[in-house]
């Protein structure tokens, strides 16, 4: 039972109702009750509320013989928009949605090559986004997704793009009045698979672009670690003595298996400056025996990655988000099968079906969570309009 003021009882009761409301769709004051243990008389109370604020909507009568047919309610899910920021190396990526993961758009733009310069283009970058005049709440939240390390909402450290002394959240709070949420991006990539892909309790996903980041879902909770570093198994050694990280150690598992890694060794293979993915792709399909080398080494050292993410952290499912994975399905097979240890052979190992939408999505439910108050969010699966 839950102890406390009347005041901290009843905002309990009020998100655990939005959260019912949200998650069941479409419901009736009586199921909430029956759901929830609590009266109808307080379900009453909270509801009406709900509705006054414009959070909630009434959406007709459920079909039953029974009697008197209940009136069903859903979360409005035009009351409020949010707003998910990827800032990749090279790409800034954008999605806007309503409250259940609806009616989105996409933008992208070019990531500026000075990071003094970033706070203006994400400003920018927002103002841009068009948001309905209709909505009673507006922008209720932005969440920012960063290729490292965060802890107290700020930047801790970005390897291949230095944001580590910009005050990204507090600068964008500042100029739209919002809540800013600022995220690992492999942290927001496996929140949005849970909540928009699979429905296990326990998820391992492992993001690969131009580092290499894990996330990690425990019972339906992100796990962060003590300061938010849990997740940055791309700077576990895989080789002692091993090749320079930006970091500081040598031999870590993302200067063997990350995007940037092995399309620069394999740009120096064929003795050019730069290689696009797609451009290897063509001749690993080719049966180009360089191409064939690279994709070896991947799958080398990413059953190291998978074997060492089971024995610490037991997962149901190992959700893999590389252009590698995506593209080759197959490979996923190749790491399985090379996974020595009898113990690990009961998990699922797949590609990212949400790809790199995963991120903006986690950032999105962020968001939606942050507004509403809750704890817990499933959602279905969506299409993106681009802009």
């Amino acid at each position: 039972m839950i102890t406390g003021s009347k005041e901290l009882i009843r905002d309990i009761n009020t998100n655990l109702v939005l959260e019912t409301i949200i998650n069941k769709t479409a419901i009736s004051r009586a199921a909430i009750a029956k759901y929830l243990g609590l009266t109808k008389a307080t379900i009453s109370a909270i509801v009406q509320e709900l509705i006054n604020k414009k959070l909630v909507i009434e959406i007709g009568s459920d079909d039953t013989n029974l009697g008197r047919k209940p009136i069903l309610l859903s979360l409005n899910k035009k009351a409020g928009h949010v707003i998910c920021i990827d800032i990749g190396v090279d790409t800034i990526s954008a999605l806007v949605s309503d409250l259940v993961g609806e009616d989105c758009s996409l933008k992208q733009i070019k990531t500026p090559k000075n990071p003094y310069n970033l706070i203006d283009e994400l400003i920018r970058l927002v103002e841009s986004m068009k948001l309905p005049k209709d909505s009673p709440y507006g922008l209720v939240g932005i969440t920012l997704g960063i290729h490292g390390v965060s802890s107290d909402n700020r930047v801790s450290f970005t390897p291949y793009y230095d944001m580590s002394n910009l005050n990204l959240a507090e600068e964008l709070n500042a100029h739209f009045n919002t809540p800013v949420y600022l995220e690992n991006e492999a942290n927001l990539s496996v929140i949005g698979e849970m909540t928009f892909q699979y429905d296990y309790n326990n998820i391992a996903n492992i993001s690969i672009h131009s580092g290499v980041g894990l996330g990690i879902i425990i019972d339906h909770q992100l796990y962060t670690g003590y300061n938010g570093r849990a997740g940055e198994f791309g700077h576990t050694i895989v080789e002692i003595d091993g090749r320079q990280c930006p970091c500081g150690n040598k031999g870590c598992l993302e200067q063997y298996v990350s995007e940037r890694t092995l399309l620069k060794q394999f740009a120096d293979k064929k003795g050019l400056d730069e290689v696009s993915f797609e451009e290897f792709r063509d001749m690993y399909e080719n049966k180009d025996p360089d191409a064939r080398d690279i994709m070896k080494q991947f799958v080398k050292y990413m059953s190291v990655c998978v074997n060492n993410v089971l024995n610490a952290y037991n997962p149901d499912i190992v959700v893999i988000n590389s252009l590698f994975t995506i593209n080759f399905p197959h490979i996923t097979d190749r790491i399985e099968a090379s996974l020595s240890s009898r113990m690990n052979s009961y998990v699922k190992i797949v590609p990212s079906v949400l790809q790199d939408t995963s991120i903006l999505l986690g950032g999105i439910c962020v968001g939606i969570k942050g507004f509403l108050g809750i704890n817990y969010l499933k959602l279905n699966n969506i299409e993106l309009k681009s802009k």
